[in-house]
């Protein structure tokens, strides 16, 4: 790989780091606030919001410009975000609770990383050759999820009793920080964190493609990006990689949740407790994510979808887990299988999306579906809690849709194939 791959990595890798770490620091407050059980999952869907809202303009905003520059405004805008939570306190919502205004701070990161994804995924179908997508993607995957990994267990370290008493220990004179909570000390160290991801953002190199906005006019913009959902809806294998990593993606965002509910009910867990049980979760989807990186080729990459029907059906186990020795095996497999599976998707639905319509519209039609699967999802997730519904009833729920989910799919592409016609991909060996 060139050098300039590495500084993207580097780039995604701290800003995904800060994104999990804000997000554990984030339910602390709303832990500290009382907030109800449900506001939880909501944290997540005002995050998403941006992603469904804003389809139509981003991926025409990340190909207007050279991408690193994309990368840099958009890490800017997610550290104003990070700064609105951290002082929930000072610019309250007049006649809203403490937890609406950081609900609308979170909104504001996930408006930051809405725009940011187009530009973070366009640019590798920019600087790599094709054949070398499948192992570009299980490396950044793979990156990412070890920042999910670190972002997580840091998130959880940072609010624990022994490192924020030292956090909130910092004096400096004559200066009055307003650093009173382990949450508020977590989100100045998360601050941070997004300026690092935002110097390497700077440092990322020029591709040389001819960046230029066609059209500035909004129903422009809408009707256009009608047509690049239409058109790789339409594509018979654009749809499958489309369907399946939109099925992922809610399902993925829903899980988080779902282990850390489960862990406290099955398992006695704190909220830093189980922040590491995520941790263990994100490791399988690494290992999931380098193997299928050495072992799936591009031309190959359906073949991979029984593995999320099996995904699951192992997500159903969790049901009769109780034990530590137990779970975290359980938890490192369903890691790997998601892992195993959406790479090679996530490959293919990325070069279909640039040959048929540019990278930056592409990733925005793929930001779109599955962001709208995380909203429903999370919704329907946020509701069932508000009902009390049982968390294993929940888990039973989640998997059999999953298997389900997929197993149509897998009956939609053999139908495509009985039909012919499916479009040539370029034979590859990905490593």
């Amino acid at each position: 790989m060139p050098f300039g791959f590495y500084i993207i990595m580097a780039a995604q890798f701290f800003s995904s780091l800060a994104d999990n770490a804000l997000l554990i620091a984030a339910i602390s407050l709303l832990v500290q606030l009382a907030a109800p059980e449900w506001m939880t999952p909501m944290l997540k869907f005002v995050f998403t919001v941006s992603y469904v809202l804003f389809a139509a303009v981003v991926g025409a905003f990340a190909d207007s410009m050279p991408k690193g520059r994309v990368m840099f405004l958009t890490n800017l805008v997610k550290v104003i975000g990070c700064l609105m939570i951290f002082g929930h306190e000072w610019w309250s919502i007049p006649g809203a609770r403490d937890y609406a205004t950081i609900l609308l701070g979170y909104a504001v990161v996930g408006f930051g990383a809405a725009a940011y994804s187009p530009a973070k995924y366009g640019i590798l179908t920019e600087y790599l050759p094709h054949h070398k997508l499948v192992v570009a993607n299980g490396w950044i995957e793979g990156l990412t999820v070890s920042s999910i990994i670190l972002g997580t267990l840091l998130g959880g370290a940072l609010i624990s009793p022994a490192i924020s008493a030292t956090l909130l220990a910092v004096d400096i004179p004559h200066i009055d920080t307003g650093i009173d909570s382990p949450g508020e000390a977590a989100i100045a160290v998360i601050a941070v964190l997004y300026v690092v991801a935002a110097t390497f953002n700077l440092y990322i190199p020029n591709t040389g493609v001819d960046h230029k906005m066609v059209n500035r006019n909004p129903l422009y913009l809408m009707r256009e990006f009608g047509h690049c959902l239409k058109l790789l809806w339409s594509d018979k294998l654009g749809q499958i990689s489309l369907a399946i990593t939109t099925l992922f993606w809610g399902a993925g965002a829903t899980l988080q949740f779902i282990v850390l509910k489960w862990a406290e009910v099955a398992l006695g867990y704190s909220l830093t407790q189980a922040t590491n049980l995520m941790g263990v979760c994100a490791v399988g989807v690494a290992g999931g994510a380098i193997l299928a990186a050495r072992m799936v080729p591009l031309n190959r990459a359906v073949n991979v979808i029984p593995m999320g029907i099996a995904m699951g059906l192992v997500v159903m186990i969790m049901i009769i887990v109780n034990s530590i020795y137990l779970a975290v095996p359980l938890i490192i497999l369903i890691g790997a299988l998601s892992g195993f599976f959406v790479v090679p998707m996530n490959a293919l639905l990325q070069h279909r999306g640039h040959i048929l319509m540019g990278a930056g519209h592409s990733i925005a039609v793929q930001n779109f579906n599955e962001n709208v699967s995380i909203l429903i999802m999370i919704g329907l997730y946020a509701l069932l809690i508000s009902m009390d519904l049982s968390i294993y009833i929940v888990i039973v729920m989640f998997g059999g849709f999953i298997s389900a989910s997929m197993w149509f799919v897998r009956k939609r592409h053999l139908y495509n194939l009985s039909q012919g016609g499916l479009p040539v991909i370029p034979a590859g060996t990905g490593h």
